[in-house]
């Protein structure tokens, strides 16, 4: 007979995993016990040798499809008792890394009972089992236990007591279990005698009739309205002071999904998994969605239902004819963190939506919905939040101690560092808003007691002014300024759990250099240990403060001005572009001349938004990333049109005479999108020029590619087949983003890295 101690570390709580390890221990005839302690989940097992051995490789092998299995040890133990059973014990704390399961999208079978008229829970909003549900939005502390949870104030009634009880049971030991006797409700706000079955068919009307509502739903709220409807879409596009930025959607199935959008192999796994993000598809011109969702735009953002309240939403048997595919966005205002409670969405949405649908489950984390695009055949995260995070990046490294990287100015997310073990969080949001800077604050707070952590050192950005700085200085620990690209190089080779030297390629649009001009176009030679500075963007000047990252023209008049060294010229060609008024224009003269509220830069974002506007794409941007997004779209439409390619040379990295060609040709009356693709496909060969001189002097020949403007897929395409032709080995972003939602991971390993050099 023997006897081994098992512990197993990753995402083994709140998925099941004790009922499971229960189950395989009766089918290997095990006797033990199971047991959650906050960092892993500690196991007894004892029987024929074989047989524990079996009983432990299937845990390893099988578990639970929730569940995420990072490290499994087993320790050989004397015989110093005899177990008679298998048994789930209680949870008891324990020292050590901790792993919180991200929320679950509803599963099949609890989709299947929530519209059974046999089932106890027939229309349940809040149906879930072991396998789905909420999880870190409900969370006040480990180990995952009921009482730790904002389920703790709904008891159990008799029913549900004798399913989480049961082993026999989906819902063994499942923490929020509920039924429409002992779970949330759900009510009107301001009308909170509407509730239940009435709020839901009364939202479902206001949605049908061309009306707004504001929806609670796990991670706080939606704006939603009938996506067909164009009137409903321009009214909320007008609410939301929102012109053209794209609305995401939720479709009642696949069968919508696939009427509206090209759905490529592997993206319909994605969408009908647990984890059910917004996901970016080619839309089919022959749908049924307004074009005011997503204006000018060849794709369209879309996830299907993933609570059963969205569900419910869609399909509830009272008569009516809901639209299968609805608008749901973010429930905020601009630069305002998700609403999350009533109080809250009373203040910042009444304006927004003609009624809001709440319940009375406790949201304790916000999670704003996942945003992934697609890129050779695997994600490519834009916004990563519910469902992902804080799943943790386990590296390699024997690091020890505890950090925290606090996360850019924008997009922003932050990172909690434990020994090797790193846990991004869920999107916070922008840091202009007093509001989501409150929301980093108080988010900071609950996840590092959730994790049981408590930073040695706080990474913060280089850049004096930002707002992320001012909160890193006010929490009371050592400070460590990490510089901004140098960020979105680790960042990225931490995705990839490498950590050697790279040639880092950071391309975005701001960033505070060491030498206190404004970077963004960078080649570094980046390790662990720091970075240096090998070649760069052209640098060049830009004036208007802040308008300038909105106002695409004023770089191009920036540019153009530094190419003619000519008032005259340069108002010539301002006035054949069409780029501004001859007021606008003298003011950027002054402001030049007498260098005012002017700057050098070489950032990469700022040259694409110039592009966008000398070719008549998009002057300026009523969103972030608005003007480079559409230069992107025309270069793709002229690449798939004719299948351009351009063949692979090296350059100098010199923007000025890219610039120059595309000003040149323009004016000659060439076709913009054609323009707009030869700007990538040069950018990329000039990139892959500078990798070549890099490699020169470094003799590294792995590639890191990070930065906002790596989003672009035309670019980051282009870029790696250049440099892969060259022999290059090449990293790129997919679970963590490549914009600044992902610097916090970057922050925190530099901070990691220093803990453990001292």
């Amino acid at each position: 007979m023997a006897l081994y101690q098992a512990r197993v570390f990753g995402i083994v709580q709140g998925v099941g995993f004790r009922p499971f390890v229960a189950r395989l221990a009766a089918r290997f005839h095990i006797n033990g016990s199971v047991c959650n302690k906050g960092p892993y989940v500690e196991v007894f097992a004892q029987g024929d040798g074989e047989a524990v051995n079996d009983f432990l490789t299937a845990i390893e092998q099988e578990p639970p499809e929730r569940a995420s299995i990072l490290k499994l040890t087993r320790q050989s133990l004397q015989q110093e008792e005899r177990y008679e059973d298998f048994q789930i014990i209680e949870s008891a704390k324990e020292k050590g890394s901790i792993f919180v399961s991200p929320d679950i999208a509803t599963c099949d079978k609890c989709q299947t009972e929530l519209f059974d008229p046999q089932d106890r829970r027939y229309l349940h909003p809040f149906i879930n089992c072991t396998a789905c549900g909420p999880r870190l939005t409900i969370l006040d502390s480990m180990p995952y236990d009921r009482e730790r949870t904002s389920m703790g104030d709904f008891p159990l009634c008799p029913d549900c007591q004798a399913e989480y009880d049961s082993p026999a049971t989906r819902r063994y030991d499942a923490q929020p279990v509920c039924c429409n006797h002992c779970g949330p409700e759900v009510y009107i706000i301001g009308a909170e005698a509407i509730r239940g079955a009435e709020a839901i068919t009364h939202t479902r009307k206001t949605i049908i009739d061309g009306g707004i509502v504001a929806i609670k739903g796990i991670g706080g709220f939606h704006l939603c309205c009938d996506a067909t409807n164009d009137d409903a879409v321009q009214r909320l596009r007008k609410l939301k002071h929102r012109p053209v930025k794209p609305f995401a959607i939720m479709a009642r199935n696949m069968a919508a999904i696939e009427r509206e959008c090209h759905v490529e192999n592997g993206q319909q796994g994605m969408l009908t998994g647990h984890q059910k993000p917004i996901l970016l598809l080619k839309r089919n011109l022959t749908g049924q969605i307004v074009d005011s969702v997503a204006p000018g735009n060849p794709k369209i953002g879309v996830m299907l239902p993933y609570a059963p309240l969205h569900m419910l939403l869609f399909d509830y048997p009272d008569g009516l004819t809901m639209p299968d595919t609805l608008i749901m966005t973010s429930g905020n205002p601009a630069g305002a963190p998700i609403c999350r409670d009533d109080e809250s969405a009373i203040a910042a949405l009444e304006g927004f939506c003609d009624l809001m649908l709440s319940h009375n489950r406790k949201i304790r984390i916000r999670a704003d919905d996942t945003v992934m695009d697609w890129l050779d055949g695997k994600p490519y995260m834009i916004r990563r939040s519910r469902g992902f995070a804080p799943l943790p990046f386990m590296l390699k490294n024997d690091f020890h101690g505890a950090v925290l990287g606090i996360g850019g100015e924008l997009k922003n997310t932050f990172c909690v560092g434990s020994d090797n073990i790193f846990y991004p969080s869920p999107y916070v949001g922008d840091m202009s808003d007093l509001r989501t800077m409150q929301a980093l604050r108080e988010t900071i707070g609950r996840l590092t007691e959730l994790l049981e952590c408590e930073p040695q050192l706080v990474a913060c950005d280089m850049h004096p002014r930002y707002n992320t700085v001012t909160i890193a200085k006010k929490l009371g620990l050592p400070l460590f300024p990490v510089q901004h690209h140098y960020a979105h190089i680790l960042s990225c080779m931490a995705e990839n759990d490498y950590d050697e030297a790279v040639i880092g390629v950071a391309f975005d649009g701001t960033g505070y250099g060491p030498d206190g001009t404004i970077w963004g176009g960078e080649i570094l030679q980046a390790d662990l240990a720091g970075f240096e500075r090998l070649d760069s963007i052209t640098p060049f000047r830009q004036a208007g403060g802040d308008k300038a990252s909105r106002e695409g023209w004023r770089i191009a008049v920036s540019l153009l001005y530094n190419l003619t060294k000519s008032q005259v010229e340069t108002q010539k060609l301002v006035q054949q572009l069409g780029l501004c008024s001859d007021n606008d224009l003298n003011a950027m003269f002054f402001m030049l001349d007498n260098n005012i509220n002017t700057i050098t830069s070489t950032s990469a974002g700022r040259i694409f938004d110039a592009v966008s506007a000398i070719l008549g794409i998009r002057k300026s941007s009523t969103f972030e990333g608005e003007a480079s997004m559409y230069l992107e779209f025309a270069a793709q439409k002229w690449q798939d049109e004719h299948k351009a390619d351009l063949p692979v040379h090296s350059a100098a990295f010199n923007t000025d005479k890219i610039f120059a060609l595309l000003l040149e040709q323009r004016l000659a009356g060439e076709n913009c999108c054609k323009l707009a693709y030869h700007f990538h496909a040069q950018l990329a060969q000039f990139t892959a020029a500078a990798c070549l001189r890099a490699r020169a002097k470094t003799s590294l020949s792995t590639v890191a590619l990070s930065g906002g403007v790596f989003q672009n897929h035309l670019l980051t395409e282009l870029t790696t087949k250049i440099l892969r032709q060259h022999g290059f080995q090449v990293l790129r972003h997919s679970q963590i983003p490549p914009n600044d939602g992902g610097i916090c991971l970057g922050q925190a390993v530099a901070a990691m890295y220093h803990l453990n050099q001292k």
